[in-house]
Protein backbone atom coordinates (compact mmCIF):
# COMPACT_ATOMS: atom_id res chain seq x y z
CA UNK A 1 0.00 0.00 0.00
CA UNK A 2 2.47 2.42 0.53
CA UNK A 3 4.16 1.78 -2.49
CA UNK A 4 1.10 2.62 -4.41
CA UNK A 5 0.53 5.83 -2.46
CA UNK A 6 4.10 6.97 -3.30
CA UNK A 7 3.70 6.45 -7.10
CA UNK A 8 0.21 8.35 -6.71
CA UNK A 9 2.46 10.75 -4.98
CA UNK A 10 5.25 10.80 -8.02
CA UNK A 11 2.82 10.34 -10.35
CA UNK A 12 0.54 14.06 -9.27
CA UNK A 13 3.65 15.58 -8.76
CA UNK A 14 4.52 15.02 -12.12
CA UNK A 15 1.73 15.93 -13.71
CA UNK A 16 1.77 19.42 -11.89
CA UNK A 17 5.48 20.13 -12.64
CA UNK A 18 3.91 19.19 -16.58
CA UNK A 19 1.28 21.51 -15.91
CA UNK A 20 3.06 24.02 -14.92
CA UNK A 21 5.91 24.07 -17.25
CA UNK A 22 3.50 25.23 -20.14
CA UNK A 23 2.64 28.36 -18.04
CA UNK A 24 4.76 31.53 -19.65
CA UNK A 25 6.19 32.54 -15.58
CA UNK A 26 5.45 36.52 -15.13
CA UNK A 27 5.81 38.81 -11.81
CA UNK A 28 5.17 36.56 -9.19
CA UNK A 29 3.98 39.18 -6.76
CA UNK A 30 3.06 41.80 -8.68
CA UNK A 31 1.45 43.87 -5.85
CA UNK A 32 2.38 47.59 -7.25
CA UNK A 33 1.05 46.60 -10.43
CA UNK A 34 -2.87 45.20 -8.84
CA UNK A 35 -2.86 48.71 -6.71
CA UNK A 36 -2.48 50.48 -9.90
CA UNK A 37 -5.31 48.55 -11.40
CA UNK A 38 -7.64 48.72 -8.66
CA UNK A 39 -6.32 51.35 -6.38
CA UNK A 40 -9.48 51.79 -4.43
CA UNK A 41 -8.76 47.98 -3.28
CA UNK A 42 -7.67 46.98 0.28
CA UNK A 43 -6.36 43.37 -0.20
CA UNK A 44 -5.91 40.97 -3.08
CA UNK A 45 -6.19 37.10 -3.30
CA UNK A 46 -3.04 34.87 -4.75
CA UNK A 47 -2.94 33.75 -8.59
CA UNK A 48 -5.52 30.62 -8.46
CA UNK A 49 -8.73 29.51 -10.05
CA UNK A 50 -9.73 28.67 -13.50
CA UNK A 51 -8.88 30.83 -15.16
CA UNK A 52 -5.57 31.77 -13.28
CA UNK A 53 -6.79 35.40 -11.91
CA UNK A 54 -6.27 37.71 -8.91
CA UNK A 55 -9.52 38.90 -6.79
CA UNK A 56 -9.68 42.24 -5.86
CA UNK A 57 -11.75 43.31 -2.79
CA UNK A 58 -12.61 46.88 -1.46
CA UNK A 59 -12.43 45.11 2.27
CA UNK A 60 -10.00 42.28 3.51
CA UNK A 61 -11.99 39.26 3.10
CA UNK A 62 -10.43 38.26 6.21
CA UNK A 63 -12.59 40.94 8.01
CA UNK A 64 -15.54 40.95 5.45
CA UNK A 65 -15.56 37.19 4.01
CA UNK A 66 -19.01 37.45 2.71
CA UNK A 67 -18.12 40.83 0.76
CA UNK A 68 -17.60 39.50 -3.25
CA UNK A 69 -14.69 40.85 -5.49
CA UNK A 70 -14.41 44.41 -6.75
CA UNK A 71 -13.09 42.90 -9.95
CA UNK A 72 -10.55 40.19 -10.97
CA UNK A 73 -7.04 40.84 -12.90
CA UNK A 74 -5.33 37.57 -14.67
CA UNK A 75 -2.02 37.80 -17.20
CA UNK A 76 -2.39 37.74 -21.01
CA UNK A 77 -0.03 34.89 -20.89
CA UNK A 78 -1.72 32.77 -18.93
CA UNK A 79 -5.30 32.71 -21.23
CA UNK A 80 -3.60 33.24 -24.38
CA UNK A 81 -0.10 31.56 -23.86
CA UNK A 82 0.05 31.55 -27.99
CA UNK A 83 -0.54 35.36 -28.61
CA UNK A 84 3.02 36.40 -29.10
CA UNK A 85 4.68 40.07 -30.56
CA UNK A 86 7.24 40.13 -33.20
CA UNK A 87 9.76 38.84 -31.02
CA UNK A 88 7.95 36.42 -28.03
CA UNK A 89 5.12 36.96 -25.83
CA UNK A 90 4.07 40.52 -24.31
CA UNK A 91 3.52 39.91 -20.21
CA UNK A 92 0.31 42.11 -19.66
CA UNK A 93 -1.30 42.49 -16.26
CA UNK A 94 -5.29 43.68 -17.20
CA UNK A 95 -7.51 44.43 -14.44
CA UNK A 96 -11.54 44.33 -15.55
CA UNK A 97 -13.87 44.82 -13.18
CA UNK A 98 -16.98 43.06 -12.60
CA UNK A 99 -18.70 44.90 -15.09
CA UNK A 100 -16.56 43.73 -17.68
CA UNK A 101 -15.12 47.22 -18.12
CA UNK A 102 -11.47 46.95 -18.20
CA UNK A 103 -9.70 48.92 -15.03
CA UNK A 104 -6.26 49.46 -17.01
CA UNK A 105 -3.79 47.29 -18.39
CA UNK A 106 0.11 46.92 -17.17
CA UNK A 107 2.73 45.89 -19.79
CA UNK A 108 5.24 44.17 -17.61
CA UNK A 109 7.42 42.72 -19.58
CA UNK A 110 8.16 42.45 -23.19
CA UNK A 111 11.51 41.73 -25.86
CA UNK A 112 10.27 43.22 -28.77
CA UNK A 113 12.72 45.01 -30.88
CA UNK A 114 10.58 48.23 -31.42
CA UNK A 115 8.76 47.88 -27.82
CA UNK A 116 10.04 51.27 -26.87
CA UNK A 117 7.67 53.17 -28.87
CA UNK A 118 4.99 50.58 -29.83
CA UNK A 119 3.95 48.67 -26.42
CA UNK A 120 6.19 49.93 -23.59
CA UNK A 121 4.85 53.95 -23.70
CA UNK A 122 2.40 54.57 -20.63
CA UNK A 123 -0.12 55.79 -23.90
CA UNK A 124 -0.42 52.22 -24.95
CA UNK A 125 -1.50 50.79 -21.84
CA UNK A 126 -3.93 53.96 -20.71
CA UNK A 127 -5.99 53.67 -23.79
CA UNK A 128 -7.20 50.02 -22.34
CA UNK A 129 -8.64 51.57 -19.53
CA UNK A 130 -12.64 52.27 -19.68
CA UNK A 131 -13.10 49.81 -22.35
CA UNK A 132 -15.51 47.41 -22.30
CA UNK A 133 -15.34 43.67 -23.27
CA UNK A 134 -17.91 44.24 -25.76
CA UNK A 135 -15.59 47.14 -27.59
CA UNK A 136 -14.20 45.48 -30.52
CA UNK A 137 -10.36 46.30 -30.10
CA UNK A 138 -9.31 47.16 -33.75
CA UNK A 139 -5.96 48.46 -34.24
CA UNK A 140 -6.82 51.71 -36.42
CA UNK A 141 -9.94 51.70 -35.08
CA UNK A 142 -10.50 52.34 -31.01
CA UNK A 143 -6.41 50.87 -30.38
CA UNK A 144 -3.73 52.90 -32.16
CA UNK A 145 -1.65 51.72 -34.77
CA UNK A 146 2.05 52.04 -34.38
CA UNK A 147 3.82 52.59 -37.66
CA UNK A 148 6.92 49.51 -37.79
CA UNK A 149 5.18 47.97 -35.12
CA UNK A 150 1.98 46.27 -36.22
CA UNK A 151 2.85 42.71 -35.15
CA UNK A 152 3.35 43.67 -31.26
CA UNK A 153 0.16 46.12 -31.07
CA UNK A 154 -1.69 43.61 -32.94
CA UNK A 155 -0.65 40.96 -31.04
CA UNK A 156 -1.13 42.94 -27.93
CA UNK A 157 -4.58 43.84 -28.52
CA UNK A 158 -5.79 40.69 -29.40
CA UNK A 159 -4.50 39.12 -26.06
CA UNK A 160 -6.02 41.59 -24.20
CA UNK A 161 -9.32 41.38 -26.03
CA UNK A 162 -9.16 37.39 -25.82
CA UNK A 163 -7.88 37.02 -22.56
CA UNK A 164 -10.73 39.93 -21.05
CA UNK A 165 -13.51 38.05 -22.59
CA UNK A 166 -12.61 34.58 -21.63
CA UNK A 167 -12.43 35.93 -18.22
CA UNK A 168 -15.58 37.59 -18.35
CA UNK A 169 -17.30 34.60 -19.44
CA UNK A 170 -15.77 32.18 -16.85
CA UNK A 171 -15.95 34.68 -13.95
CA UNK A 172 -18.37 37.37 -14.31
CA UNK A 173 -21.97 37.78 -13.53
CA UNK A 174 -23.90 36.37 -16.92
CA UNK A 175 -25.67 39.72 -17.33
CA UNK A 176 -22.06 41.29 -18.11
CA UNK A 177 -21.07 39.36 -21.02
CA UNK A 178 -24.79 39.88 -22.89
Amino acid sequence: MRRFAAVAIALCGGAILAAAADRIYTNPNPAAELKRLFPAAAAFSPLAGEPLHFNAYAADPKTKPADKPIGVAFWTTDLVPQEHGYHGPIHILVGMNMTGVLTGVVVAYDSEPYGYFSVQPPKFAAQFKGKSIKDPFRVGGDVDAVSRASISINSSARAIRDSSRLVAKQLLPPEATK
